[in-house]
């Protein structure tokens, strides 16, 4: 079962993944000779040195005050000499390449961009400001880009002239590393917005699947909802080593709370936030996460890579712990309810594209074949949603 699991990965990852579920005609995608990028921090950084490096077009971030910006630009030019360092690209092309990325106080200089991406905070109001000033000095035709990994795109583009030009453009950190993009049509999404996007994406070398505009949409969703069963474990009481090792027979690259460390707790609060909002009756807040947050904490461990014995006074208190199987089991049966919603309301095309989006955009091992043929070949698939994903044979041992 493994073997055929990893088999079907790999077909994943080499044949899907080029030839996107859903994809418009490349034909309608519109020429890109410039980019702009909204926001000069880290992960607005990292997106225009790969724009600038794949594209080899003029990049333009705007922030909004220079000491931002001389950090955002230097960040690329200092990524630049690393590759000049390691002998990765000549002197003659790193000097190119710095030339390529400027930055601007003012978003006038996105007035002759062919496509511009915000990265700014997470948080709709502000994306639609930024938006909407963009639009303004923008052309009709230029795409509007959103980086965001949980808010509504159709949301985002609704107060503006041209919403049929907004796409989400959702990478997952870190940029250069992770070679997933989840390309987000929205209700007034076009066609030619979302070729060019297609487009875009591959210039960069990033596999692209498309995903319906619903909440946090594939990644995220499913790490949220399978995060917060762990998570309230340890909140009812569970010890936080049993809870965060519960896992571990998946072979995950990172246990939950390391995952939660990466991410952030603010973040990951923030999603939670987002998507308790949009699904009451599935997904939670932990009020210890709220606590860790408040408290201003980087994560559960600390420097020693021990959880931190004040993190461990926050979640004192639940009186009914589970035994580690119990909370794998919980996650497990969590998560393939959630991926039979999210078939059901038609988030990708297909299960492969649930493997696809978890196997690139999350580390979900490749012996597994992703998330749906290890829900199959364990039961649980069957157990909670009454059916497999996948039909045997697919992913696993024919019958």
């Amino acid at each position: 079962d493994e073997l055929r699991a990893g088999l079907y990965a790999f077909d994943l990852v080499q044949r899907r993944a080029k030839r996107p579920a859903g994809a418009p005609d490349r034909s309608l995608a519109r020429p890109v000779t410039k980019v702009g990028v909204v926001g000069a921090g880290l992960m607005a950084s990292q997106l225009a040195l790969l724009f600038a490096r794949r594209l080899e077009v003029p990049v333009v971030l705007t922030d909004l005050d220079q000491a931002r910006l001389d950090k955002g630009v230097g960040y690329v030019h200092a990524e630049v000499d690393k590759l000049l360092g390691k002998g990765r690209i000549s002197a003659d092309h790193a000097n190119r390449l710095k030339g390529l990325v400027t930055g601007s106080l003012t978003k006038d200089a996105f007035a002759d961009a062919d496509f511009v991406i915000e990265a700014v905070f997470e948080d709709l109001g502000v994306k639609q400001k930024v938006f909407a000033e963009v639009e303004e000095v923008v052309s009709g035709t230029c795409v509007l880009a959103t980086n965001t990994s949980s808010l509504s795109v159709t949301d985002m583009a609704a107060g503006l002239r041209h919403p049929e030009r907004v796409v989400g453009f959702h990478f997952f950190n870190p940029v250069a590393v992770l070679p997933l993009l989840e390309i987000v049509r929205g209700a007034a999404t076009d066609d030619a917005t979302l070729a060019t996007a297609f487009a875009v994406g591959k210039t960069l070398k990033k596999s692209c699947v498309l995903v319906k505009d619903a909440p946090a949409f594939v990644v995220n969703r499913l790490l949220t909802r399978f995060m917060g069963e762990v998570t309230a474990a340890a909140d009812e009481g569970t010890p936080l080593e049993v809870a965060d090792h519960a896992l571990d027979s998946l072979g995950l690259p990172m246990t939950p709370f390391a995952l939660l460390q990466l991410v952030g707790p603010a973040v990951a609060l923030h999603v939670a936030e987002t998507m308790r909002a949009a699904f009451p009756d599935r997904f939670g807040v932990s009020e210890n996460l709220a606590k860790l947050v408040a408290a201003g904490k980087p994560g559960m461990y600390g420097p020693d890579l021990q959880i931190d014995p004040e993190v461990r006074t926050l979640f004192e208190g639940g009186s009914s712990p589970s035994t580690a199987e119990e909370v794998r089991l919980r996650a497990l049966r969590a998560l393939a309810q959630e991926i039979r919603l999210m078939l059901d309301e038609g988030v990708v095309a297909a299960p492969q594209d649930i493997d696809l989006c978890m196997i690139l955009g999350a580390g979900w091992p490749f012996h597994t074949g992703g998330i749906t043929p290890y829900l199959d070949r364990t039961g649980i698939s069957e157990e909670v949603t009454g059916s497999r994903f996948l039909e045997p044979g697919v992913a696993s041992v024919p019958a």
